[in-house]
This record gives structure tokens, sequence and C-alpha cells, in this order.
């Protein structure tokens, strides 16, 4: 069975990756994540995806290696990592009553012959009516200034959402679960 590498610093994804009960190791990509002029939201995330498993690839000779990216749209604006507290209260306020696009692209790359597996899972978030002293109660607990949109729904985020609709739960937190698991038997890596 080949190794499997998490190309990601992402303590959600590890965690959900664990899920799966295979070994692997962790390997942060290095990679800026930044939109590019005139850049979607999903070519933005399908490119930084593909290009932290291949970043990882140049320090590897064999292994397969899941890249992962994620964003968080409403009406068109893409909301990333926060990084600090007043950019999450002005994200969440501007999320506070609608309904958010979560784009979560994943590759799986395979070092040695080089075949790409990719896939883009959508998640609609549904924001209820936030309060100011909600945000703020929120982000202190939560402190997801690492997390798309301000948004750590493996942990308190169910608080912000009235509802959510996807295919696949695990994709609002970062990491595609299913698709992952077809992707992996296509490369002789089975879960049971």
């Amino acid at each position: 069975m080949p190794s499997l590498i998490l190309g990601s610093t992402s303590p959600a994804r590890k965690e959900l990756l664990k899920r799966l009960r295979i070994p692997f190791q962790v390997i942060a990509p290095e990679v800026e994540e930044k939109q590019l002029p005139g850049e979607s939201a999903t070519d933005m995330a399908m490119r930084l995806a593909i290009a932290k498993a291949q970043a990882v690839a140049q320090r590897i000779t064999e292994g397969v290696i899941i890249g992962c990216d994620q964003v968080i749209t409403l009406n068109g604006e893409i909301f990333g990592k926060p990084g600090d507290h007043q950019h999450a209260v002005e994200q969440l306020t501007k999320m506070s009553g609608q309904q958010v696009i979560s784009l979560t692209a994943m590759c799986l790359l395979n070092v040695q012959t080089k075949k790409l597996q990719t896939t883009i899972e959508r998640y609609d978030v549904y924001f209820r009516s936030l309060s100011p002293a909600l945000i703020e109660q929120y982000l202190i607990a939560d402190q997801p200034y690492q997390c798309a949109g301000s948004i750590k729904a493996e942990s308190l985020g169910a608080v912000l959402f009235e509802r959510l609709a996807g295919d696949d739960p695990s994709a609002l937190t970062g990491l595609p679960l299913i698709k992952l698991v077809r992707f992996l038997e296509n490369e002789g890596i089975h879960v049971l």
C-alpha cells in the first residue's frame, strides 16, 4: 500500500483523516494562499489544493498526497482566513442572516505516476441572524482566526447556523471524506 501524506497544517483535516483509520503522515505544504486577479472562488480553491499537493511532492519520492483548500463565498466575495479578531467580526457580521457557499477543493496526487484526481465539494451554509454579542462570544470561545470565513464547523460553529445543505458534511470541515475514500480506492488504498 502506498504511503499516504496529508499536505496540510489544518488540525481539523488531520482529525477528519484519522476517522478513516489508515496510517498517514502530515507535511506542511508551505503555499501562499491568496487570490489571483480575476480568479473565481472555484478556480482559486482548486489551484491551491493542487499547489499544496505539488509542493509536498517536491520533497518526497513516493506516496499519495492529499491537497485541500477551502473558500467561503457570499455574493461573489471570497472570505479567507481572517487572521485576527477584527477581521473575523467583519466576516461574521457580513454573513449574518445570509446563505454562504463553502467550496472545498481536494486533490489526490500519486507522486510516482503523477496521476491527479480532483473534486470540488459545495456546502451551503445558512447563517442565523447574529447579534454583535453572539459574534463576540463565539470568537472568544472558538478563536477561528485560521479558518476560512471564521467558521469552525467542527467546534462551536453550530451556534452560527440556521441550517446546512450538502452531500458530505466533512467537506464543510475541510476534507470531503466520501470522495476521498473513492480516490484512495483508485490508488489501491482501501479503508476496510
